[in-house]
């Protein structure tokens, strides 16, 4: 088997790369040797592990920090990175984010967060972040999109690549020491009020008392599957013309479903509509409904067999529906 080490070539004036790099790398999806990469590095053990790793497998690594400025000590957490990309022979810089006083501060923060990081931006989601994301979408109500979790390309509205989802926790917290990197310990990454952090902290121990077995492997198989089923009904549906009732209703009811649910994504990070929505709609194509309303302020209404999707007053005018 090739080191995937031999392809990046030497580290002029620094020390060689520990073992544990080459074992790791040949688990990754990076971008191929020369390619400029732009890794999210919120000074944490996955996303510095991240950057090694790309700058290893010969990429062109560039660091992009973003200070939410939500806590004291912020700058030297961008300090650290700043340090950590010198060392390890990348380029680096840091965006302010504003983020307005409110509730689910989390999710406000990581959309302000993804505003500013460029399309293609390599970001340090693991196995143990897979598994997480399942339980919590599971939790939820997803579908089977939602179970499916995270993909190494991901889409939305900033396209993402995830080229460490096969790798541990444990094995970037390894990494990062064998560098001899310091790491930033976010403390709002312990707080309860947080689902997450109670999956991680609280779900996921008992789930391996209860299986008798390290339940990540399993749930990242299962998330690994189901976008395998996701992928083979999305591409079926894209021959479903979305906007066609007639053509709706003779369709097998998940690949009716799929198309309007892909058809009526909508706001920044492209959310499809809720089951509740989903509902609504398809009284429409069904004729049990003229129109409906969905989030967003839209409205969909039926003409002559047709579907179409009106846009908020605001938002299109001087433009005719689609």
């Amino acid at each position: 088997m090739t080191n995937p080490l031999q392809t990046a070539g030497a580290r002029p004036g620094r020390a060689p790369w520990p073992p544990l790099v080459g074992e790791l790398l040949s688990r990754c999806c990076f971008p191929p040797a020369g390619e400029a990469v732009v890794c999210a590095v919120s000074g944490g053990a996955d996303s510095l592990a991240m950057l090694a790793l790309a700058v290893a497998a010969g990429c062109q690594a560039h660091a992009l920090h973003v200070d939410h400025g939500l806590r004291p000590g912020s700058a030297q957490e961008m300090a650290l990175v700043m340090a950590a990309a010198a060392a390890l022979g990348a380029t680096c810089e840091s965006v302010k984010v504003q983020i307005a006083p409110g509730g689910d501060i989390e999710a406000r923060a990581r959309r302000a967060r993804y505003e500013v990081l460029p399309d293609g931006v390599l970001v340090g989601h693991t196995a143990d972040d897979q598994a997480e994301t399942l339980l919590l979408n599971l939790l939820r109500g997803a579908g089977l999109d939602g179970l499916a979790g995270m993909r190494a390309e991901g889409g939305g509205h900033r396209h993402v690549r995830r080229p460490i989802l096969a790798l541990r926790r444990h094995e970037t917290a390894a990494l990062a020491r064998a560098l001899d990197l310091e790491v930033v310990d976010d403390p709002s990454n312990h707080w309860p009020q947080f689902r997450r952090n109670r999956a991680r902290y609280e779900v996921m121990p008992l789930l391996a008392d209860v299986a008798g077995r390290d339940p990540v492997p399993l749930l990242a198989r299962a998330a690994s599957l189901l976008a395998e089923d996701a992928d083979l009904l999305r591409s079926l549906s894209e021959g479903l013309d979305p906007t066609d009732t007639r053509a709706l209703q003779a369709a097998p009811a998940p690949l009716a479903r799929r198309a309007l649910r892909s058809w009526l994504r909508d706001g920044p990070e492209h959310h499809p509509p809720s089951a509740t929505e989903l509902e609504r709609v398809w009284q429409v194509v069904v004729g049990r409904a003229v129109a409906c309303e969905i989030a967003g302020g839209r409205r969909v209404s039926r003409s002559s067999g047709r579907l179409r999707l009106h846009q908020p007053a605001r938002a299109t005018e001087g433009t005719r529906p689609t």
